[in-house]
């Protein structure tokens, strides 16, 4: 069994989760991790067991103790750290949200075919039980009409906002934001299921610091079918996501975490097709990114490249009618990236 050498972008909670995970697949090591600070990198591979810190990203991309990258700094950096491990042949798990907008996503692509390495994003529900539960039930509801889903969970990064403090996820200067952060959760899997909406209609409640704090936004498909999504970071929901079709509805118990997946026929019978997922949820990512590498496929059928490319242009569209501009929105029109490439958390 060959193993795949890891190295990560990253000491934050979100990293230690995606190790966690990792490790539940016997291919998955973990060997470098890369962080700005040296005492802080040194003391994250000491917590997790791993052999060597870096604080330049350019060295450990070029580094031959490491095999792929994973990518978790912030949003602004996704591109160009991705694009610049790829260009040392490193395949990359880049965490979501993929870029800032689809200009960079498209650039992240082409240098993917370039060097021809494996570059995925890190969007887990698309990829576990619950969603291949949810996928295979889907012709059982007939016609699909309507495709709900909610992700809202109040920041406490909010309450200093209000008091005046701007602190990283309300920046626009690191592409961040409600939708950019959470969003994205309910707009992927979409998607994913029923790719790219003819129709974008957005209502957002826009912030001081100039991004996004809420936003309800209704999608038109073909065929009579349609979706909403509402996403915030300034007010909670427990609100389930629900596929209605003619015969019958599906219903999760979350869209970022799939654990429960419910058939209800219109006639009230019903059954679970998921209540208990037996792995970590981000082993799933880990395990599909592997699987690419050493199958030597270049890209994921459910999280694809253009999956990623079109759930960033829906994203651009929401910003766009929001009037919601990221300083990293000027800089793909001029063609550049963020100065500080090795900006990690």
């Amino acid at each position: 069994m060959q193993k795949i050498r890891f190295g990560v972008v990253g000491t934050n909670f979100i990293t230690d989760w995606v190790v966690a995970g990792g490790r539940e697949d016997a291919r998955f090591e973990a060997v470098a991790v890369c962080s700005r600070s040296g005492e802080r990198g040194k003391a994250y591979a000491a917590k997790h067991g791993i052999p060597h810190a870096f604080t330049s990203l350019e060295a450990m991309a070029a580094s031959p103790l490491i095999d792929a990258v994973y990518i978790a700094s912030p949003n602004v950096c996704h591109a160009s750290q991705s694009i610049l491990c790829m260009k040392h042949g490193k395949h990359v798990l880049c965490e979501k949200p993929f870029a800032s907008n689809a200009a960079e996503v498209r650039q992240m692509r082409k240098a993917a075919a370039g060097h021809r390495v494996v570059l995925m994003e890190a969007m887990k529900p698309t990829l576990t039980p619950g969603f291949r539960a949810l996928q295979a039930a889907l012709p059982e509801i007939g016609a699909l009409r309507q495709y709900f889903a909610c992700y809202c969970q109040y920041s406490s990064r909010y309450d200093k906002l209000k008091e005046g403090i701007v602190l990283n996820a309300f920046q626009p200067e690191l592409s961040n934001g409600a939708v950019m952060d959470i969003g994205v959760y309910t707009l992927y899997p979409m998607v994913a299921l029923f790719g790219r909406p003819r129709a974008i209609q957005a209502f957002v409640v826009k912030l001081p610091s100039g991004v996004d704090g809420h936003g309800s936004v209704n999608f038109a498909y073909d065929n009579g079918f349609n979706a909403t999504v509402l996403y915030s970071k300034i007010a909670d929901s427990r609100l389930p996501t629900e596929i209605q079709g003619e015969n019958g509805r599906i219903t999760l118990d979350r869209i970022n975490i799939i654990g429960d997946v419910t058939l209800t026929y219109r006639n009230g019978v019903s059954k679970k097709l998921l209540s208990r997922v037996e792995k970590n949820e981000y082993y799933y990512e880990v395990a599909e990114f592997i699987d690419l590498i050493q199958s030597g496929r270049s890209e994921s059928a459910v999280n694809s490249l253009e999956n990623s490319l079109i759930t960033l242009e829906i994203m651009d569209e929401i910003r766009r009618q929001a009037g919601i501009v990221f300083p990293a929105d000027q800089r793909s029109l001029r063609n550049e990236f963020p100065k500080e490439v090795d900006l990690v958390k």
